[in-house]
């Protein structure tokens, strides 16, 4: 696949932002932007991401501040993808925002939650209760709006038939499931591989299109996401959120965030097509599949504004993961167990107007532990002035 793939159908006029690292004399995190073609640190004019997207004249300052370049685009995109990978390469395009996340926006995803809280975390009962859910409820769930009437009323039957779930509570109820995903500078970027705790055995990937909001609650752009999930660990208890989403590596943003302007808006995150590819190592497993953005339950704003408001700031600013409709359920392993990860699964998760986000699957425990925090960044710009 040639590199350029990888970026965005129009790159000539999109305006990508991101995070690179470097190595010595320069050695850490860089700010960079891409601009025919180039790579350009522009570290020195303005060295966070989060003051990037605060700032009023964001596009016109990405257009024309000037800095160092770091070659072509292409070599970056080849240094992220080698193993291991080579200085200078891509990170996740954000710092010091909060990395949050909705859940059960898509009715296809809704479904698959009820059916790991029933299943308890067990694979081999997912193909069963699937056709009993599908049977009491019916498969789409796609026009109900949430908080609705027509929810309400749906709501009252399912619990006089004792099939009501946590799940369908935020996915037709009126408040939507926001959670804190990764913590900030966690998140790992394109080409790097991505975590799975050890103890799991049924999961998947989680391709979603993520906002970046500044610290006023305005989306200032978007890029792609892997919200990796253990099935097993959430079906056991929804309470095992954290254990289930929040580890080593378990959160891939990337490649670049492009801002919103005249070619890139809102309205062309609406009308997404997000495809996941996953490619095994081991078994030559294939699946391919696409989702389209219409078919979310509640739109994009509406998940900005029931994130941040009167009820809650976030003065750095934040990353919202939109959700996803895929847990994939093709049989790998045998008959009725459905998908799960093997070691070294390559995931692509892509849509043309934002590229592609690429990266490999391991457990967290074998891979290289987060240690570049928020102080380490802070005396990395402190020693650079």
């Amino acid at each position: 696949m040639h590199t350029t793939t990888f970026l965005p159908d129009d790159q000539d006029s999109a305006l990508l932002v991101g995070r690179v690292w470097r190595d010595a004399p320069h050695q850490g995190p860089a700010l960079v932007v891409v601009r025919q073609g180039q790579v350009i640190d522009i570290t020195a004019a303005c060295a966070c991401m989060a003051d990037l997207l605060d700032r009023d004249d964001a596009i016109a300052f990405v257009s024309h501040v000037e800095g160092e370049s770091l070659g072509p685009v292409e070599t970056l995109i080849d240094n992220s993808l080698a193993d291991p990978q080579r200085a200078p390469y891509l990170l996740a395009p954000c710092d010091v925002q909060a990395i949050k996340a909705c859940g059960v926006t898509f009715a296809v995803s809704l479904m698959e939650r009820v059916i790991e809280e029933q299943a308890a975390g067990d694979a081999t009962r997912a193909t069963e209760l699937r056709q009993e859910l599908q049977a009491l409820i019916g498969s789409d769930l796609s026009q109900i709006v949430p908080g609705s009437d027509e929810a309400m009323a749906l709501k009252k039957e399912l619990q006089a038939r004792g099939a009501w779930s946590q799940y369908m509570e935020v996915g037709i109820g009126p408040d939507a499931e926001v959670f804190t995903k990764a913590q900030p500078l966690s998140s790992v970027g394109f080409g790097s591989a991505v975590g799975l705790h050890p103890s799991s055995k049924w999961n998947n990937p989680e391709p979603e299109i993520v906002l970046a909001v500044d610290a006023a609650g305005h989306p200032k752009g978007a890029t792609l996401g892997n919200d990796v999930n253990l099935r097993d660990v959430e079906g056991r208890s929804a309470l095992l959120l954290g254990k289930a989403k929040d580890n080593n590596a378990s959160c891939a943003i990337g490649p670049f965030i492009r801002l919103f302007d005249e070619h890139f808006t809102l309205d062309t995150v609406r009308e997404a097509r997000v495809s996941l590819r996953i490619e095994g190592a081991d078994d030559g497993f294939m699946l391919d599949d696409a989702s389209d953005m219409r078919q979310i339950s509640r739109d994009p704003l509406n998940l900005v504004h029931q994130t941040v408001g009167p009820h809650h700031q976030y003065p750095d600013g934040f990353m919202l993961f939109l959700g996803t409709m895929f847990s994939p359920i093709l049989d790998r392993d045998g008959k009725g167990q459905g998908f799960t990860h093997h070691m070294g699964d390559k995931v692509t998760i892509a849509t043309p107007a934002l590229g592609a986000l690429v990266n490999r699957v391991d457990r967290s425990d074998r891979l290289p532990p987060w240690s570049f925090g928020i102080r380490q960044w802070h005396a990395h710009l402190t020693t650079k002035g």
